[in-house]
């Protein structure tokens, strides 16, 4: 009997353990994820400083800035949806500084307001530094004649408006633009779905198990009935 049970016996000792491995490694990858996100936020709750050409994207990303100077009226208009304030384009613009010119990611437009006359006046910019991540192998091109873009991408948008490669995030404008609602940078749109990869593979580990047994069992009842 022994012979007839072990092919099932290592088939469900070796997918238990291979399910089981997964899920103990989706655990590992929580909590790198979730120092990750600690280390995040603690960066968007500390005092702003000032904006420096010298930030860098490996030691930057997500450090609150202020800066002052004044949009020059260009501007890109990214399409988004599932915003805190709805649907619509944020708006990318061209921000002259003492310093250069940089991209300042303005807020969000009403999708039905894309031909207002945006505000050209000294701004006092309190925002996050940011290089988003939002392009993937199937976003579209941006369509340049419509101006209507569909992720950020700082090297792209910064060589179409001629300025340096950094972009402010705003959380707060003074005057504010009033076309628009300031979108700033926040944990919540950072995928963190890990705990739930692994409560499935530790699901699948158990079904697994529960159908080894049973076909385990039904193989040691064959042999007992031909007996």
């Amino acid at each position: 009997m022994l012979r007839r049970i072990l092919f099932p016996l290592i088939l469900g000792l070796a997918g238990c353990a291979v399910l089981l491995s997964l899920g103990f490694w989706q655990i590992e990858r929580l909590a790198w994820k979730e120092d990750i996100l600690a280390d995040i936020n603690a960066r968007l709750t500390a005092d702003p400083v000032p904006f420096s050409v010298f930030a860098n994207e490996t030691a930057d990303e997500y450090a609150r800035v202020t800066l002052t100077g004044t949009p020059t009226g260009q501007e890109l208009h990214v399409l988004v949806s599932g915003t805190e304030a709805g649907t619509g384009y944020r708006v990318i613009s061209r921000f002259e500084t003492e310093v250069g010119a940089i991209l300042v990611d303005q807020g969000l437009l009403a999708i039905d307001n894309k031909d207002a006359a945006p505000l050209i006046a000294p701004m006092e910019i309190t925002g996050t530094l940011l290089w988003p991540d939002d392009q993937n192998s199937s976003t579209p091109d941006p369509d340049l004649d419509a101006n209507i873009w569909f992720a950020r991408n700082v090297d792209s948008m910064s060589e179409v408006l001629g300025t340096m490669p950094f972009m402010v995030v705003t959380t707060r404008a003074i005057p504010a633009d009033p076309r628009l609602t300031p979108l700033p940078v926040n944990t919540a749109s950072i995928k963190n779905d890990h705990f739930e990869y692994a409560v499935t593979w530790f699901l699948l580990a158990f079904v697994w198990a529960i159908m080894s047994l049973y076909l385990i069992l039904r193989t040691t009842r064959q042999k007992d009935t031909q007996d």
